[in-house]
């Protein structure tokens, strides 16, 4: 039973007085708490520390944290130049990164990023796997690679990750084909359904894939990423949320909670709720801080670290850390 932490890497979370050089210290400070991951976000042109760098940078700095992203975009950047990056992490890091992937936001959050990266908006889901497939095949010693949209020949000699095979490599998303080809193809899921119940059947239709495909739930990662925020009470808790959903999104809380995991509350409200997707099936939790500075997401990191504990304790026998 795993619980990290996506840090803060955009400026919106970090306050307009806030130094970015800060979050090497914050993720040290997360390991020293327990927390056993450091997650970091993705996007093709924002304010915010760009997510491969980030890890890059979190690497020598950190000793045994796994370091992830959720989700990275793959579409933004070459292919290559991607598995190269990803294998030059996972050497710096010792072989701690996970890669969780995604094909970015629907409509016009995503459509837009497509534009700007210069690559063809259909086929998309097709174009993520076969950029996955691509990069496994370059981890294992491949010189061509022949997919149905992606084909390269002559490949010079890639960098090799730390691992044989090259890091585990995650989906995010809950769509019926995004379940399908979590089962078939991938090594995690790592999801953000507002109700525990949609997490826990849409495990089960991963499980069905895989077995449809020859493999087991054990190949695959169950993850979440769930929006936290510890408060004084329950309103207090929402309130913080609803400026954090209104900032980071531009969207009140009422339609952020449709679509993401937020729990907000005292502590041993939110520490129910977290348990609430253990007992769903979550066996490596990746928590969002709803803060707007870093001086309170150091405030809530420190108050989430107190339930580490007992989260863990609530998995069943065999699933623990």
């Amino acid at each position: 039973m795993d619980i990290g932490v996506l840090l803060p890497t955009s400026t919106a979370q970090w306050g307009a007085d806030g130094d970015p050089r800060e979050l090497i210290a914050f993720g040290r400070r997360a390991e020293d708490l327990g927390f056993s991951s450091l997650f970091v976000n993705d996007s093709l042109i924002s304010p915010r520390i760009e997510a491969l760098t980030m890890l890059a940078a979190l690497a020598p700095a950190t000793q045994a944290v796994t370091l992830g992203t959720a989700a990275l975009l793959p579409f933004l950047r070459r292919p290559v130049q991607v598995a190269q990056s990803l294998a030059s992490v996972d050497l710096l890091s010792g072989g701690r990164l996970v890669v969780t992937v995604g094909a970015g936001f629907p409509g016009r959050f995503g459509r837009p990023l497509y534009a700007l990266s210069e690559v063809p908006w259909p086929h998309r889901f097709a174009r993520l796997d076969e950029t996955v497939a691509l990069w496994r095949a370059l981890w294992n010693g491949a010189d061509s690679f022949h997919g149905d949209l992606i084909r390269l020949t002559g490949i010079p000699p890639a960098t090799a990750p730390s691992r044989p095979g090259g890091p585990p490599v995650w989906l995010g998303g809950a769509t019926p084909a995004a379940l399908d080809r979590t089962g078939r193809l991938y090594d995690g899921w790592l999801p953000y359904p507002p109700d525990p119940a949609d997490y826990a059947s849409g495990l089960r239709a991963v499980h069905r894939a895989a077995a449809d495909a020859g493999r087991t739930a054990g190949d695959i990662t169950p993850a979440l990423v769930v929006t936290v925020r510890v408060d004084e009470d329950v309103p207090g808790g929402r309130r913080a949320l609803d400026d954090y959903a209104r900032t980071v999104y531009g969207m009140p809380l009422e339609e952020l909670e449709k679509i993401q995991a937020l729990v907000a509350g005292p502590a041993d409200h939110v520490r129910h709720q977290l348990e609430r997707y253990v007992a769903a099936g979550a066996r490596h939790l990746v928590v969002r801080l709803a803060t707007l500075d870093l001086h309170s997401q150091r405030d809530q990191l420190e108050r989430v670290a107190e339930l580490i504990p007992a989260v863990r304790a609530s998995a069943p026998r065999g699933a623990r850390a």
